[in-house]
C-alpha cells in the first residue's frame, strides 16, 4: 500500500508547486510516484509543462513519475444516475407511466402493504434528487478514487494535491452525513422494492442498492485511511501573511479533530534578505509571522522556502524547489522500509513491493498497514496473479506463470509475503 502525502492549504499559496517538486524529487530518489490533483483548474498540468489525464500518465524527463487529474465532477454525474431518476419519478407531481407521484400511490399501491405504504409516505418527501448531491460529495468521489490508487503496492508513494483546505475538511465530516443520506436511500429502496423492479428490472434494481452500500463502506474506508500516521500524512502550505497564518492555523486545528495526522508546514514565497529598506521591513514582519505560526503549532515541523526569482514552471524548476525543500536526490534502498528522505521537509516512505529471490522460491513482500486477513483475497488467472483488497483486485508481476493454488500467502503484521515456487527444468 502506498504511502499517501497530502499538501493543502487555502488557494494561491503554492500547493501545487511544493506538491509537484516533492513528486518528482521522490521519483528522482527512485521510488514509483504517482502525483494526483483534484483541482479542476488543472494547474498539476501547467507545473510541470504535460498534459496529464484522467489514468495515469507517465511524465517525460522524470523516470518513475506518473501523474493523473481527477474530475470527481464527472464521477459525480454518473453515480447512481437510475437512482436519481427513480427519486425523480417518485416525487414528481406528474409521477411515471400512471403513479401519479405516488400521491395515491395509484393502482401499484397493491405491491406495498399497509405498513410499507404508510412508511413510504412517511419518507418520500425526505428523499430528492437535489439531496443526492451532498456538500462534500464530490470530495468523497475524489478519495473513493484516490483510495483505488493507495491500495495498489505497485505505486510506493501517493503525492495528493488536495482542493483549498475547506474542501478537504468538508469532505472528512461527511462519514457522519453519509450515513444518514444512504440510509434513507436504502430504507426507501427496501420498502419499494416491487416498484423499482417494475421500473429498472430487479437485476438493476439490486444493482443500484449494492452500490449505494459499497460507497458508504468506502467513505468511511477513506476515513480510517487518512487518520493512518503509518499510511498518511498531510502538509499545511501558507505564505508569510496574516491571513495566511490565521487559516493554516484553523486549518490545523480541524485536521488534529479529525485525527489526520499533520507532520509539516511550508510557509513559501518568504521575501529574500536584501539590504534594502522596504524588503528588509516587509522580511521582518514575515519571520514575525513565522514565529507566530511555530508557536500555534504544535508538534508540526514549520520550515521557509524564500520566493525565487523566476516563476516555477517545468521540470527542471521544479528540481530547484526540490533541492531547496529536501536537499539532494538520494538513491532509496530496494527494501520496504521506512526510508527517511528530506531535509525540511521529512518524510518516512515504505516502498509498496520488494522482491528476492532463493533457489526455489521467488519472495514478494507487499506492504499492507492496518489491514485485515479477511480483507485480502489471491487468485490467479491463466498464469497471472491478482492480490485483491477490498473488493478491488491488483495484477502482482512474477518472474514465471504462477497458480494461486501453489503460493504461500501469510500475512505477518503489516507485511504480505508471497512465496512463489520458481519451476526448473
Amino acid at each position: 500500500m502506498a504511502r499517501l502525502l497530502l499538501f493543502g492549504g487555502k488557494g494561491g499559496v503554492g500547493k501545487t508547486t511544493t506538491s509537484t517538486a516533492t513528486a518528482v524529487y521522490l521519483a528522482d530518489c527512485g521510488l514509483k510516484v504517482l502525483l494526483v490533483s483534484s483541482d479542476p483548474a488543472h494547474s498539476t498540468s501547467d507545473s510541470l509543462g504535460v498534459d496529464i489525464g484522467t489514468e495515469p500518465t507517465p511524465i517525460a524527463g522524470v523516470d518513475g513519475l506518473f501523474g493523473l487529474e481527477m474530475d470527481p465532477e464527472s464521477k459525480l454525474s454518473n453515480l447512481l444516475p437510475k437512482l436519481g431518476n427513480m427519486v425523480d419519478g417518485m416525487n414528481s407531481g406528474n409521477g411515471m407511466k400512471g403513479l401519479s407521484g405516488f400521491g395515491g400511490l395509484g393502482g401499484l399501491g397493491m405491491m406495498l402493504d399497509p405498513s410499507a405504504k404508510q412508511e413510504f409516505e412517511d419518507i418520500k418527501s425526505d428523499v430528492k434528487t437535489s439531496e443526492m448531491i451532498l456538500p462534500g460529495l464530490d470530495e468523497a468521489l475524489a478519495f473513493d478514487e484516490l483510495l483505488k490508487h493507495v491500495e495498489d503496492p505497485n505505486w510506493d508513494v501517493i503525492v495528493f494535491d488536495t482542493a483549498p483546505t475547506g474542501h478537504t475538511l468538508r469532505f472528512l465530516s461527511l462519514p457522519e452525513i453519509i450515513e444518514a443520506w444512504s440510509g434513507r436511500l436504502i430504507r426507501l429502496m427496501r420498502i419499494s422494492g416491487g416498484i423499482r423492479s417494475m421500473l429498472f428490472g430487479r437485476k438493476e434494481s439490486e444493482e443500484m442498492k449494492q452500490e449505494l452500500e459499497r460507497f458508504r463502506s468506502r467513505v468511511l474506508h477513506v476515513r480510517r485511511v487518512l487518520s493512518d500516521p503509518e499510511l498518511t500524512s498531510f502538509t499545511l502550505v501558507t505564505i508569510p501573511e496574516k491571513m495566511g497564518v490565521n487559516e493554516t492555523v484553523r486549518a490545523y486545528s480541524s485536521l488534529i479533530e479529525y485525527q489526520l495526522p499533520v507532520s509539516s508546514c511550508i510557509v513559501n514565497r518568504v521575501t529574500p534578505e536584501f539590504d534594502h529598506p522596504f524588503l528588509a521591513k516587509r522580511r521582518g514582519a514575515e519571520i514575525e509571522r513565522i514565529k507566530e505560526l511555530t508557536e500555534q503549532l504544535e508538534s508540526v515541523d514549520v520550515c521557509s522556502m524564500e520566493l525565487l526569482d523566476q516563476e516555477v514552471v517545468g521540470v527542471d524548476n521544479l528540481r530547484i524547489v526540490a533541492q531547496n525543500l529536501y536537499g539532494e536526490v538520494i538513491e532509496v534502498p530496494e527494501t520496504l522500509g521506512p526510508h527517511k528522505v528530506g531535509k525540511l521537509v521529512v518524510h518516512n516512505i515504505h516502498r509498496g513491493i520488494y522482491r528476492e529471490f532463493s533457489e526455489d522460491f521467488e519472495s514478494i513482500y507487499l506492504h499492507f498497514p492496518g489491514i485485515k486477513r479477511d480483507e485480502l483475497s489471491l487468485r490467479s488467472d491463466e498464469g497471472v496473479l491478482y492480490v485483491g483488497l477490498n473488493g478491488r483486485e491488483r495484477e502482482i508481476a512474477t518472474s514465471v506463470a504462477v497458480k494461486a493454488s501453489q503460493v504461500d500467502a501469510k500475512l505477518e503484521g503489516d507485511v504480505l509475503k508471497l512465496n512463489i515456487p520458481l519451476n526448473k527444468g
